[in-house]
């Protein structure tokens, strides 16, 4: 019960500050306040308003928001976003878009698993729907999945990722950014070892932990200074029964904001007291930046607890990715498995999430690939978010990826008759 307990005081906090914002808002906005000259009126309805959005925020799931492109006949395509395979703990969907022909490029975005739904690559989907087929992991939010549905651990993560890349096909190109890069990369491992058939034709490992320990960061720091113990103590609750996943053991999105919260708290403080002073100014508007940006950082979504253990321990803590020791459903996941694989490696200079050199230590556990079939880029100047959806992403990093993905869209040379040499065609 203890755990249960605290789970609903954080939910009562928030819908507590919910209702105190929308009663502001409206009391301030009362009719008659209007023959009165005090900007106090204004100042309550402002902070009521935003207070309000704020803490709404936090438990809806944000729309993708991605109604339409433009073609390459100047026409506009509507876009759908049908379930392809429907799992408990998420959902492959696609980007369908109407009256185009199937592209060349099919591509699988792995969004990563950490606090926040997949809508966080809206504008990394929105970028590539003008030239591929997209396909994305539509993780699910925790509190929203019954207890019978059973547990949700980093091995069953993989294991999804590796039935929606047998569901894809052969000629598939993955893009995994940040948190589900190791697993990405392990699923492709396993795959090679019991089904190289399936293999995708490409991946692109975008800013993620494959070695945590290439180059410490505060995240990095936090998950070597505490126990295991501590870690489920302070960070793990049980769902009310306000939810369907009344029960559930996880660690809450509230929890999780409220660190993302901290690390910048005088950033975020005015960022909010400037969103005030414009919304008494009447100079704010529903879809501004200010909005825009908090309409997605504020929406959190519940892990299950096993997974952002495990995850933490596995990962993190014991480096199972890096020393090539992790297992997967009883069985020794061996990257030097992967020799078909082309993988390109892309990094943020500024990145203080995943650091230069977590994600590129990769290569070096591909001990069988070619260097031919290896490439990596580091962006200067960029940040984390910023390599995935930022300026660095629009300008210089999808290109790169298109141009690399082109590169290895053809099927890899079938091996020749056993007593023959077998030849190899190298790709630049």
């Amino acid at each position: 019960m203890k755990y249960m307990m605290t789970y609903d005081l954080m939910e009562s906090a928030r819908n507590t500050n919910e209702w105190l914002g929308a009663t502001a808002r409206a009391m301030a906005s009362y009719p008659a306040f209007a023959l009165s000259m005090n900007p106090l009126f204004q100042m309550t309805a402002a902070w009521g308003e935003v207070t309000e959005r704020t803490f709404a925020r936090m438990v809806a799931k944000p729309d993708w928001g991605i109604r339409s492109i433009v073609g390459p006949d100047g026409q506009d395509h509507l876009v759908d976003v049908k379930t392809v395979v429907e799992r408990p703990f998420g959902d492959l969907i696609q980007f369908f878009v109407r009256r185009r022909a199937p592209m060349k490029r099919k591509v699988l975005l792995v969004a990563p698993m950490s606090g926040h739904y997949a809508t966080l690559l809206r504008s990394t989907v929105h970028s590539l729907l003008p030239d591929c087929d997209v396909f994305v992991t539509d993780w699910h939010n925790a509190r929203d999945i019954p207890v019978s549905a059973g547990k949700f651990d980093v091995e069953d993560y993989t294991l999804y990722l590796v039935d929606y890349m047998r569901h894809l096909g052969p000629d598939t190109h993955v893009i995994a950014v940040c948190q589900p890069v190791p697993l990405t990369l392990a699923a492709t491992a396993y795959l090679a070892g019991e089904d190289p058939k399936a293999q995708p034709r490409s991946l692109t490992l975008i800013g993620g932990p494959v070695d945590p320990d290439a180059a410490p960061t505060e995240v990095t720091d936090f998950g070597n200074r505490i126990t295991m113990g501590q870690l489920e103590q302070i960070a793990i609750q049980r769902v009310g029964f306000k939810y369907k996943g009344a029960g559930r053991l996880v660690y809450p999105g509230l929890l999780q904001l409220h660190s993302f919260m901290s690390m910048n708290a005088d950033r975020h403080s005015k960022a909010f007291t400037d969103q005030i002073m414009r919304v008494a100014r009447g100079e704010a508007s529903d879809h501004d930046a200010h909005n825009r940006f908090y309409d997605e950082y504020l929406a959190v979504m519940d892990m299950t607890a096993e997974f952002y253990l495990s995850t933490v321990e596995r990962v993190f803590k014991n480096r199972e990715i890096a020393k090539n020791e992790f297992v997967v459903a009883g069985k020794k996941v061996d990257f030097a498995a992967i020799t078909e694989v082309a993988v390109k490696i892309v990094e943020g200079a500024n990145d203080d999430i995943s650091a230069p050199g977590q994600c590129l230590a990769a290569l070096d556990l591909l001990t069988n690939l070619p260097d031919s079939k290896k490439a990596s880029h580091l962006e200067p100047e960029a940040g984390h978010y910023g390599i995935f959806a930022g300026k660095s992403w629009r300008l210089n990093i999808r290109p790169l990826v298109l141009n690399f993905i082109d590169q290895n869209s053809e099927a890899p040379e079938p091996a020749l008759a056993k007593g023959k040499p077998e030849i190899k065609l190298a790709k630049a």
